[in-house]
């Protein structure tokens, strides 16, 4: 027998993993794709996880007093995370975000109780693509309303409670729930929390993860960096010292164009039933390479990162007659 849950917050964690053996079988690969679905957090992204854990250590050690303002830079998904955890703590919140961001995941911070802080993009930029340049005003930005509120900085690229939340329960639970069986797993790079989270558990069983950044922009694998722009919402950013990989046991790196994890994310439309966003469509299109190279006949698992409600605004959904 179950009984209610006393918030939403119980509800993040313990995610689908679901075998993609229409899609295998369609594209004739050998062994399997496992996609973890943290598009069906509360907040449709995985980073509900790192929400959670950021607010509740800051809490408990006293960094985060009762009632104070939380900010934070965000693309959407974690500001959006911290909207509901903040909600239900008391905490007033400020999401810190590029215009270059889809209008839908600002919708939702604000449906959510947030007050969201829009920053022009740098000059040249592309609405729907964010880049470093776009970032840093967006930093910026955020520092200036951090001092303003005397607010709490949840610092998703600096606090180890974010690689800490997916050591913790994502890695776990893509272990226990392939039955042991994961032989590799891949995620696009933003913050680095997941990747770092994930790979730091995944290593104790002895299982490789790879990194998976945009072609163009592969600044983790030390290869091309000529052309930056990509329409991969929340990562990408060519930062090269993320904190949370640092000493982070990776493998090696991926990349993928806009386009390739465009159509990755209609596949996993058409065929699975998933409905995730550009990010999701990078990570498969990265975890078909594994499966075509060195890891044929394995088991690659990667994360479903958000919802391509998200992205009904950008080109993602726009002539989907074929995947």
């Amino acid at each position: 027998m179950t009984t209610p849950m006393p918030s939403v917050l119980h509800a993040m964690e313990r995610t689908p993993l679901i075998a993609l053996d229409r899609l295998r079988d369609h594209l004739g690969l050998h062994g399997r794709l496992l996609a973890k679905l943290d598009l069906l957090m509360p907040g449709f992204s995985k980073k509900d996880r790192a929400a959670r854990r950021t607010i509740e250590d800051a809490r408990a050690c006293g960094d985060l007093v009762k009632g104070q303002t939380v900010v934070e830079l965000t693309s959407g998904n974690m500001g959006t995370g911290l909207a509901i955890v903040c909600s239900i703590y008391g905490h007033p919140f400020v999401a810190v975000m590029s215009e270059g961001n889809s209008e839908e995941r600002a919708r939702m911070m604000e449906a959510l109780g947030a007050e969201v802080v829009r920053v022009p993009q740098a000059n040249g930029s592309k609405p729907g693509e964010v880049s470093g340049e776009d970032l840093a005003l967006v930093e910026k930005a955020a520092q200036q309303v951090t001092l303003e509120r005397m607010a709490f900085r949840a610092d998703q690229f600096c606090r180890d409670s974010n690689w800490k939340a997916h050591f913790d329960t994502t890695g776990p639970e893509i272990w226990d729930q392939s039955c042991h069986m994961v032989t590799g797993f891949c995620d696009f790079v933003g913050s680095g929390g997941t990747l770092g989270g994930v790979a730091r558990y995944l290593a104790t069983k002895g299982v490789p993860s790879y990194a998976v950044e945009p072609v163009g922009a592969e600044v983790l694998a030390n290869g091309d960096t000529s052309c930056p722009a990509h329409p991969i919402q929340g990562g990408g950013y060519m930062m090269p010292d993320l904190v949370h990989l640092e000493g982070a046991p990776l493998v090696g790196s991926l990349s993928v164009t806009g386009e390739e994890a465009r159509q990755g994310a209609r596949m996993l439309a058409r065929y699975e039933g998933i409905f995730g966003g550009f990010s999701a469509g990078a990570n498969l299109r990265a975890a078909i390479q594994l499966l075509q190279g060195d890891l044929e006949g394995g088991c690659v698992a990667f994360v479903v990162c958000d919802s391509g409600l998200k992205y009904l605004s950008t080109d993602l959904w726009e002539n989907t007659s074929e995947p």
